[in-house]
């Protein structure tokens, strides 16, 4: 069996930085010029209360920002409403046009929260280890 180097070939950044959320966050914005291929994760730690339900937005200047239709996504987010969500990790493709994204996590419902963090790894650099 060979073995691959992936790490040579991805660029991981974070939109969501690791926090325990109680409110609505939005991310920052990830850049993908340069890269022909996107995926979100979607961390769950712990969880105590609440729905937190993730969700993507994209931008072709950073300035004004758009939710990402399921036309541009390959898979779909689910929103962790019970402990069985926990310690949990989403895996969701971007196909579309933009250039940027950046991530949303909606709370409705949480006192204590949950443990959640967003990143973008992308794909398929124009320079390898890009």
């Amino acid at each position: 069996m060979t073995i691959r180097d992936l790490k040579s070939h991805l660029a991981p950044a974070h939109s969501l930085a690791p926090a325990v959320r109680t409110g609505n966050a939005t991310g920052s914005a990830v850049d993908l010029r340069g890269y022909d291929s996107a995926t979100v994760l979607v961390h769950f730690g712990a969880y105590t209360d609440g729905s937190h339900t993730p969700s993507l937005e994209a931008s072709v200047d950073d300035d004004t920002y758009e939710p990402v239709t399921a036309a541009d996504l390959t898979g779909d987010f689910v929103a962790v409403t019970a402990v069985g969500g926990a310690n949990s990790v989403q895996q969701v493709g971007y196909r579309g046009p933009a250039r940027y994204l950046r991530a949303k996590m909606t709370v409705t419902g949480a006192s204590n929260g949950a443990a959640s963090a967003v990143s973008v790894l992308r794909g398929h650099g124009a320079r390898r280890g890009a």
